[in-house]
């Protein structure tokens, strides 16, 4: 993969639209980010420092906001099935738009 765009027309359309959507959020709550492919998914860094990814798979996105973008939202990401930096967000519930807007901004706001 070399672009965002050929990783998501990857997917089926239905997974297409949801990592869309959480694409949508990143470029609006950190619309300075650079987009592009890293450890083979969709990435997103400031000033060549990483602050968000996320991952298409059959049944859920992943979310990589790495383990200090976690642990600030350690109550609400609960719900969720979770790994040393990482959160599933399951494609058969809405995606918690909120909750990834939230995390992305701060995020942005220590990685600035």
């Amino acid at each position: 993969m070399t672009t965002v765009d050929d990783y998501i027309l990857t997917f089926s359309k239905d997974v297409q639209r949801e990592m869309e959507r959480i694409r949508s959020v990143i470029k609006q709550h950190a619309p300075d980010a650079e987009e592009s492919i890293s450890y083979g998914m969709p990435a997103y860094k400031l000033d060549g420092k990483p602050l968000v990814y996320f991952a298409g798979f059959k049944k859920h996105i992943g979310f990589y906001a790495t383990p200090m973008g976690h642990k600030e939202f350690a109550e609400e990401l609960s719900n969720y099935k979770l790994g040393k930096g990482s959160v599933q967000f399951p494609l058969n519930k809405p995606l918690p738009l909120d909750l990834i807007a939230r995390m992305v901004a701060y995020k942005r706001s220590r990685t600035m």
